[in-house]
Order: C-alpha cells, then sequence, then structure tokens
C-alpha cells in the first residue's frame, strides 16, 4: 500500500492531465497541503485546484481529500471531511482521492453528490455543466491484503462466530476466546472487518464492542473465496445406498465418539428436502483410512457414492446442529460448502440463505 503522501504526489499530474485532455476545465492552479480556515478551526486539505469552466466562465475550487485505501469506510471519513471543508462554500466542489476505489465507495461518493478518482485513472466528476466518468481500469497497486487476512483459515474461524451468532455484540478478547484464535489476530480481524464495514463498533460503558452490520455481504464474499475443495477430500464406494450408508456411518461415529458434520447435498437434504442426490458428503476429525477400512469403504478415483472430509481448520466443526439424530454442519459452513458445489448447489445455497440464514439476521 502507498502513503498518502505518495498519492498526493501522483495525483497532481493525473489530474491536471484529466482536465486538460478533456478540453471542458482549464486549470489555473494546483496546490498541495493547503490550510482552510472552517469556523472552529483550521483544517487541512491535501490538494486544491483552482479551475475555469469556459462554457459558463465560472471560476471553481475543486477540493481533494485523499485516503491510503479506498474502502468504505475510508470513504465515509473522507466525504464527512469534505463536506466540513465546502461548507457554505460558492463554486466548491469535493472529491475523494485513493490508489483504488471499490463499488461500495463510488456508490457513498455518488449519494453525497462527491467526485472520486484513483492511481488508475477511473473517476466521476459531476459540477456546473462538467459531467465526467471513467470506469474500468484495473488497479495498478493490487492489494488484497485484508481479504487475505480475513480468508485465511484460522481467521474464519472468527468470521463463523460472527455469521453464527450474528446480533451477538463482542469485545476483541470475547471473540477471540470463542473463536480460539490470539487476541492479536482478532484484532487484526476486527480492523480489516471495520475497513470493509462488515462490522461496526458500538459502545459499551467506557469500551467498544463489535457486532455485524452486514452479515449477507460478508458471507457472500466469503463464498467468492472459498471452495469445499480447499478441505482434503477422499472419495469411496459403497455397496450401500445413500440412506443407509448415512446411517451407519452416523451410528458409527457417535459410538466411537468421533466428532463429524454432514455437509453439502448431505446436509442440504435435511434443510431442502426437494434436493435428491447419490454421494454423501461428511467432515470428520479423525483418521479417514480407519473409517473406511471399518465400514468397509472401497477408495476410489470415479463413482464414488461417498466422500470423507478432512477439514482445512476445525473451525468448520462450530456450532454443528443436530436434525433428525445426525449431526450437521452450520448453516454457515453450508452455505459456503453449497455455493462452490457444481451439481445444483448454488439453488440449494440460496435456498438455505432465503428460508434460514437471512430470517437470523
Amino acid at each position: 500500500m502507498i502513503s498518502e503522501k505518495e498519492i498526493i504526489n501522483k495525483l497532481k499530474p493525473i489530474v491536471q492531465n484529466l482536465f486538460e485532455t478533456t478540453g471542458l476545465i482549464a486549470v489555473n492552479d494546483i496546490s498541495l497541503n493547503v490550510i482552510i480556515l472552517l469556523p472552529d478551526k483550521e483544517n487541512q486539505a491535501d490538494m486544491v485546484v483552482s479551475v475555469k469552466i469556459p462554457k459558463s466562465k465560472t471560476n471553481y475550487t475543486i477540493i481533494f481529500e485523499v485516503k491510503a485505501a479506498g474502502q468504505p469506510r475510508y470513504a465515509r471519513m473522507a466525504v464527512n471531511q469534505i463536506k466540513r471543508l465546502i461548507n457554505n462554500r460558492k463554486n466548491c466542489y469535493g472529491v475523494f482521492a485513493a490508489t483504488f476505489i471499490s463499488e461500495e465507495s463510488k456508490q457513498i461518493c455518488r449519494e453525497n453528490n462527491i467526485g472520486f478518482i484513483d492511481m488508475a485513472g477511473n473517476c466521476f466528476f459531476k459540477f456546473d455543466n462538467i459531467y465526467i466518468s471513467i470506469e474500468g481500469r484495473p488497479n495498478p497497486y493490487p492489494n488484497t491484503r485484508p481479504l487475505k487476512t480475513i480468508f485465511s483459515d484460522k481467521s474464519t474461524r472468527a468470521l463463523r462466530v460472527l455469521l453464527c451468532n450474528p446480533k451477538k455484540e463482542w469485545h476483541v478478547q470475547e471473540l477471540a476466546k470463542e473463536s480460539r484464535i490470539s487476541i492479536g489476530q482478532a484484532s487484526n480481524v476486527k480492523k480489516r472487518l471495520l475497513e470493509l464495514e462488515f462490522i461496526e463498533e458500538v459502545e459499551y460503558g467506557k469500551r467498544l464492542k463489535i457486532k455485524l452490520s452486514n452479515p449477507e455481504s460478508l458471507l457472500i464474499e466469503w463464498s467468492k473465496n472459498y471452495s469445499y475443495q480447499k478441505n482434503k477430500v477422499k472419495k469411496f464406494y459403497s455397496l450401500d445406498n445413500v440412506e443407509i450408508l448415512e446411517k451407519k456411518l452416523a451410528e458409527y461415529f457417535n459410538k466411537k465418539n468421533i466428532i463429524y458434520g454432514f455437509t453439502l447435498t448431505s446436509g442440504a437434504s435435511r434443510i431442502a428436502p426437494f434436493l435428491r442426490y447419490k454421494r454423501i458428503f461428511v467432515f470428520v476429525k479423525n483418521e479417514i483410512e480407519s473409517i473406511a477400512k471399518d465400514l468397509n469403504l472401497k477408495e476410489v478415483s470415479t463413482g464414488a457414492n461417498v466422500s470423507l472430509l478432512e477439514p482445512y481448520d476445525e473451525g468448520v466443526f462450530y456450532k454443528l446442529q443436530k436434525i433428525n439424530g445426525t449431526r450437521v454442519v452450520s448453516d454457515v459452513q453450508l452455505y459456503l460448502d453449497l455455493h462452490s458445489y457444481k451439481e445444483r448447489g448454488e439453488e440449494a445455497a440460496k435456498f438455505l440463505l432465503d428460508q434460514k440464514l437471512r430470517k437470523q439476521w
């Protein structure tokens, strides 16, 4: 991530070139780090551009607020700062600038009559008789760290805790304990989720707690970064039909005190009865080879009717639910698995989202 200072320095020639090539805006002056006097105090604008609109013969002052990141949290901060700077000033227009600006942040700017521009040259200006809109240019400074951080193996434990307890408010220490991760890691997840506006802070005495503010967007974004094949999947064949084999598996796991959770088709069938299937999927916390041997399961490369999944992280077992005597993964985990499953998985995931998850939120 490049610094705000670097962005400001790079922004000056980008803006000047943009305005000059349109032929609609004449640049009179560009100043950096300008002190602006407000009624209550001084404030600093990152960049101020003085322009003239030849068609209307009007002079305008364009004030730019620069942030190092373009996520919604930063966009809202910038919009609030800009509004203070341009309040009651005639012929004054505000613009949010960052390395790259998300679609959500662009919408925030438009809703507040604020322009935007990023280092790729994507921009939106709408004032006087000027309308400039450029979209679709790729990020020249890609930085996926926020998403990598929250979707890393252990960090997803915190996401499950939040999504499975959508109305609960958490101190970071509580979230870390429930997620079985370190306080430092929980703090990092909190920071990223705040930046992306998936959670919000709420006052709790003299301390702050966090709670989900956009659970559906978080779950959908996670589903884009997840596949059930992230887990170690071993395929087997059994002569038993699905119904008999699922019963055998559940009885075996219960007898051996093995932690397990049916998922994908096996989980969805218990929530969405319309789904027909011929293949069983189940997470197990034990040696798969021993289970296969005890139950006479033959490992195959094709034609499998049962798949035993070794979880990428034990968090998949969080909030197991008991349905008709068998254990099924949480609705959150089931949605994630189904969403990445080609054989009617997305249809079942949508049913689960519509009929169960949204009602919990």
